[in-house]
């Protein structure tokens, strides 16, 4: 085993199957969270405090919206790059990286794809650059895995729409400055809308209380007759398929974050298991410790290899939600049980903010339920299996 396994475990040599564009693009994310991010994300979580300042810092870094194309301020990168990018935010912490795949994959994915020119002029550079934070408003307090039970809804009164409902569980809502709601017409149909910051009957209260992506800012969208001009209407496609492409881009980040979290709490468990004496030894020295430690790179080899093969089909075009559900199960599943495992590594000490396993875990608890329940996407997988819907 290379001492360079602290900085990021490779054990089969997935390095050989990236760039040179992609290590660098890796190795400036990583340098960006160490210094930004990891010598305070502590104090942010104890606080239950959203680093406001770190959006502009993330857009200057080109975070936002990577895929998206360089003329609409994106980075015009592919989906490899998308993925280490959102690895190495959140080897620094889940929240950080869920303020960036939710501008990206949530907020710029449906613009860029389902807006207007126009939409993409106005917004898409902005959002890019950090100088606007987006949020998207799909669940309802009601509604959550049957996002199709939707009862937000809009109504044409001649020159606006207006906007009724609310949404819950929503990322950056309470600093957001745009919404990409999805609510049903007077006919049911399922579209989305631009809801800007300001516009009257528009709130986002904060959601409190949180054990878990304590950095993150979480809200709710509240809409009480909003107009909403009608030119805020995303016209490229409308039904539930629309929003579910988009998490389609959201979980496919994920995957690759989750690896993140498993990382640091690996690199932790070894760092520490080499160094805490106990019995004359260092505990790494004793067979449930390395037992432990051999299943955590096991675990976190298989899923890099499916993470990467899931990104050279996201670059295709092939990828399935299907497949895109099992990465994203895998992934979160075997990040969570290696932040317990390495948790019991460290002993007492694992529980304190000194090490990062318990902040890890408490955010993996969110990650394993949001962008679709780690149970709905075992149906995922059942539906493509069996052919047989188990979730209607």
């Amino acid at each position: 085993m290379k001492q360079d396994l602290f900085e990021s475990p490779d054990f089969y040599n997935l390095d050989d199957l990236l760039t040179e564009e992609h290590k660098l693009i890796r190795t400036s994310i990583r340098d960006f969270v160490k210094k930004e991010i990891s010598p305070y994300i502590e104090d942010w979580c104890q606080q239950a405090s959203f680093p406001k300042e770190i959006v502009p810092k993330f857009g200057e870094m080109g975070v936002f919206g990577p895929t998206i194309p360089q003329e609409y301020g994106g980075g015009g990168m592919d989906y490899i790059s998308y993925g280490l990018i959102m690895q190495e935010i959140e080897r620094g912490d889940s929240g950080m990286r869920s303020t960036a795949s939710v501008q990206g994959s949530l907020v710029m994915y449906p613009i860029y794809t389902f807006g207007s020119e126009e939409q993409k002029r106005k917004y898409l550079p902005k959002l890019a650059s950090g100088e606007m934070l987006g949020c998207f408003g799909l669940t309802e307090p009601d509604y959550g895995s049957n996002p199709a039970g939707m009862v937000t809804n809009f109504k044409d009164m001649g020159d606006h729409y207006l906007l009724n409902g609310a949404k819950m569980w929503i990322s950056n809502a309470p600093y957001a400055d745009i919404a990409v709601v999805w609510a049903k017409n007077e006919e049911g149909r399922i579209h989305g809308l631009i809801v800007e910051r300001g516009m009257e009957g528009f709130s986002t209260p904060e959601t409190k209380g949180k054990w878990s992506l304590r950095a993150s800012a979480t809200g709710e969208l509240v809409f009480d007759n909003v107009k909403v001009p009608k030119e805020n209407l995303l016209p490229g496609k409308s039904g539930l398929g629309a929003p579910l492409m988009c998490l389609d881009s959201a979980r496919y980040g994920i995957a690759w974050g989750a690896i993140g979290a498993a990382m640091d709490c690996y690199d932790s468990a070894r760092r520490y298991a080499l160094e805490r004496i106990q019995f004359d030894k260092p505990i790494g020295a004793f067979q449930l410790t390395q037992k432990k430690l051999a299943e955590m790179l096991t675990e976190i080899t298989k899923a890099q290899l499916l993470a990467w093969k899931l990104g050279k089909m996201m670059d295709a075009g092939t990828a399935t939600t299907a497949q895109i559900s099992m990465a994203k199960r895998n992934n979160v599943e075997i990040a969570l049980n290696i932040c317990r495992e390495a948790r019991q590594i460290h002993g007492g000490m694992g529980i304190t903010g000194e090490y990062p396993m318990m902040r890890h875990m408490a955010n993996l608890e969110s990650v394993i339920t949001y962008e679709g329940t780690h149970d709905i996407h075992l149906l995922i997988l059942g539906h493509e299996i069996t052919g047989i819907p188990a979730f209607k």
